[in-house]
């Protein structure tokens, strides 16, 4: 991440849910990214911020 990247609050993540399958979602710090596997679907974070909507998310291999 570089420094014109803003962070993601890591508490952020305790509120939010699958919006498909209402699960957990894990932080892929790396990717920048929300990870639901129940769904099998990775949700981007930009400008720190999760869009959480089915059409930007990418499928998981």
């Amino acid at each position: 991440m570089n420094d014109t990247t803003p962070a993601f609050d890591r508490h952020m993540l305790e509120a939010l849910v699958c919006p498909v399958t209402q699960t957990v979602l894990e932080y892929d710090a790396e990717a920048q990214e929300l990870i639901s596997r129940s769904a099998n679907l990775a949700f981007p974070i930009r400008n720190g911020i999760p869009v959480m909507l089915t059409d930007e998310a990418r499928p998981l291999e």
